[in-house]
């Protein structure tokens, strides 16, 4: 199987207006560019344009480290915002999460089957119970216990830890805990949250029974970038199920859990291949 061609992938938002689109394209074929995906999307309510343009790197005339030289002169009369990436470039990624495994599990194993280009630089947990399943996949294992009267102390700690191991990213999978606001902004819309979607309805410890009890017709899951509005920030991947009278609070919880997993899963998928962009407080996400 021949290996796929190594490509820079561009993210851009703008303000919409004519011949942007055109632009862009010529830019990249002038300096010798083989586009392979250029997906678009205008937000027809406040008129902003949005792109993810991908193309193979051999060939290409300009180095990556001069593109945004080259680029400014196109990037500053379209008032472009934008970021360039480069599919050979593996994210570091970090993970936090406490005692349910569902979630960590399916990391660890698209992890070791390389199906993802990632490689977990460090795990963290308020638990010391799985250092022995993190440790055997080689990842470095950092236990911090974490309760209300030294949290404030233990936060930067775990910043620390992940800064000193270099993370693009942080995966909260399923960690019961809530961040700081001074943990989020040390790391802005790199932090991804998994949790079932029936917030704010049936918050609390015991959702499922409680959910149970109202007679809920569908189960559903949301990874969303983590804010300092808690479990509001910017949606990423939804997905649900239909459950009927006949589905026991077991059955909702097994149903529930294999949804976060899949949902998750989708959610660091588009990160690490580039496919969102923030606006506002929501997400654009090129399929």
């Amino acid at each position: 199987m021949m290996p796929s061609p190594i490509t820079a992938i561009l993210l851009i938002s703008c303000p919409d207006r004519h011949g942007i689109v055109a632009a862009l394209s010529s830019f990249i074929t002038r300096q010798n560019g083989n586009i392979v995906a250029l997906d678009q999307y205008v937000d027809p309510v406040d008129g902003v344009f949005f792109a993810r343009m991908e193309w193979e790197v051999e060939g290409f005339a300009i180095p990556t480290e001069n593109f945004a030289r080259e680029f400014n002169a196109l990037a500053e009369p379209f008032d472009i915002t934008w970021s360039l990436h480069r599919s050979d470039q593996r994210l570091r990624m970090g993970l936090m999460f406490s005692r349910q495994l569902h979630c960590l599990y399916d990391i660890l194993a698209r992890y070791e089957s390389g199906e993802w280009p990632v490689d977990i630089a460090v795990a963290v947990s308020n638990h010391n119970d799985h250092r022995g399943l993190v440790e055997r996949f080689g990842i470095p294992f950092h236990h911090l216990p974490v309760t209300a009267e030294d949290k404030a102390r233990t936060e930067p700690k775990q910043i620390a830890v992940m800064q000193q191991a270099g993370v693009d990213f942080i995966v909260l999978a399923r960690y019961m805990q809530i961040l700081s606001p001074a943990f989020i902004q040390a790391f802005p819309m790199r932090i991804i949250n998994i949790h079932h979607s029936f917030l704010p309805a049936f918050a609390g410890a015991r959702p499922y029974h409680a959910a149970h009890n109202r007679g809920v017709k569908i189960i559903g899951a949301t990874a969303h970038y983590a804010t300092e509005s808690l479990d509001e920030g910017p949606i990423i991947e939804q997905d649900v199920n239909r459950v009927s009278h006949r589905q026991g609070v077991d059955d909702l919880i097994r149903i529930g859990r294999d949804l976060e997993k899949i949902v998750l899963s989708r959610a660091i998928y588009g990160h690490l291949h580039h496919r969102i962009l923030v606006y506002k407080n929501r997400t654009v996400v090129f399929n």
